[in-house]
């Protein structure tokens, strides 16, 4: 099978979906490996080291029209939708509930489409959990870092100091991300509300923290009256395959303290904000009723090498699958990859997704 694996070009974006590592283990298994110039370079890989490990370096466009399948970081934007082959086959993040018009593309090429985010393995989502676990990680951070009165913030240190109060963050949310937030809010000694509707979820961080948070069942009453005297609020609800669910409204916004931040990690899937939108790292913020809104779409893209690390030790396993399997054969047979399929022969065949859009949902089984 033909890999190709092309530069991302989101607005700074430095990931890599293959690394030499990973080129070399295709190639064993007989692949041809197909590189862009310079894909490695933003979380420190040489064109050079792809050589070395067999890969063959090329331009953009050869490599997608000789690629059977291409593996990414990021849904393709418009700008690659020319390129893309009819028919061809695209591991990726997606996130395409609220991506209509990338939707429309790869029904209309007939493309198989494979979303990392919905790809299941024993009820977990193996593909998303490295990229959440970052995210959560970087979200109270990044949010401390804007509550600086200088980028519009209130100016409240979230650690606290001698005779000051730490700051207050509440979590929407208790799975990857929420868990990973906590971590590090508790480690910030922050004062650390977690909300979420699955008790057992609560239960489990309150094991783990053991008393350093609190814990509150999923409710429009207790949103309210937490986000009142929050200096952050972090979104981090995921319906897999599906749009997220509005949580905070523009008019529940106005009731938040001046100076607040809000970072919505939700932004893939449409984010449970009201008010959000997808920013970027190089304008990552801006301000709505006083509010400072933090809603980068590729959060763990600012620690590349990181995440690069972290994704491609994941992916790499199913990409192998694809490749030595064969694409139909694995969509079909392999439970894991079937459930990672989004689109397949011009019809959507991931159920929320297809209700998300309100489009027709075809099952796979029906398709020949």
């Amino acid at each position: 099978m033909v890999i190709g694996v092309p530069k991302e070009i989101k607005t700074d974006e430095f990931r890599v979906a293959v690394t030499p590592i990973g080129a070399k283990e295709l190639k064993k298994d007989g692949h041809t490996v197909l590189i862009e110039e310079g894909a490695g370079r933003g979380c420190g890989i040489k064109d050079a080291d792809y050589l070395d490990a067999d890969a063959d370096i090329i331009d953009r466009d050869t490599l997608f029209r000789n690629s059977d399948l291409i593996v990414k970081v990021k849904e393709p934007l418009p700008s690659e939708f020319g390129l893309i082959r009819e028919g061809q086959a695209i591991f990726t993040y997606l996130h395409l509930a609220p991506n209509r018009l990338l939707t429309e593309l790869l029904l209309n090429k007939k493309v198989t489409g494979i979303g990392y985010e919905t790809l299941q393995k024993d009820g977990t989502l193996p593909l998303l959990a490295p990229m959440s676990e970052i995210a959560g990680r970087m979200a109270p951070i990044m949010a401390a870092y804007f509550l600086q009165k200088e980028h519009g913030g209130s100016g409240v240190l979230v650690t606290g100091a001698t005779g000051a109060s730490s700051g207050k963050v509440l979590i929407i949310g208790a799975g990857v991300v929420g868990t990973n937030s906590a971590r590090v809010c508790v480690g910030l000694e922050m004062d650390t509300v977690v909300i979420d509707k699955r008790a057992e979820q609560l239960q489990r961080l309150e094991n783990i923290f053991k008393g350093r948070i609190k814990t509150l069942l999923f409710s429009e009453q207790n949103i309210r009256k937490q986000i009142k005297d929050a200096d952050i609020v972090i979104g981090a609800i995921l319906v897999t395959g599906g749009k997220t669910p509005v949580l905070i409204t523009k008019e529940m916004l106005k009731t938040m303290k001046k100076g607040s931040v809000i970072v919505d990690v939700s932004i893939d899937q449409g984010g449970c904000f009201e008010t959000s939108r997808p920013t970027t790292h190089d304008n990552p913020t801006y301000e709505i009723d006083g509010i400072i809104h933090y809603t980068v779409s590729n959060m763990p893209g600012a620690y590349p090498c990181t995440s690069t690390a972290a994704l491609t030790s994941a992916t790499l396993p199913y990409i192998k699958i694809l490749a030595n399997t064969g694409i139909e054969k694995a969509i079909r047979e392999n439970p894991e990859i079937k459930s990672g399929l989004n689109t397949y022969k011009g019809e959507i065949v991931l159920k929320p997704l297809a209700e998300s859009m309100g489009m027709r949902y075809k099952d796979i089984e029906e398709i020949n």
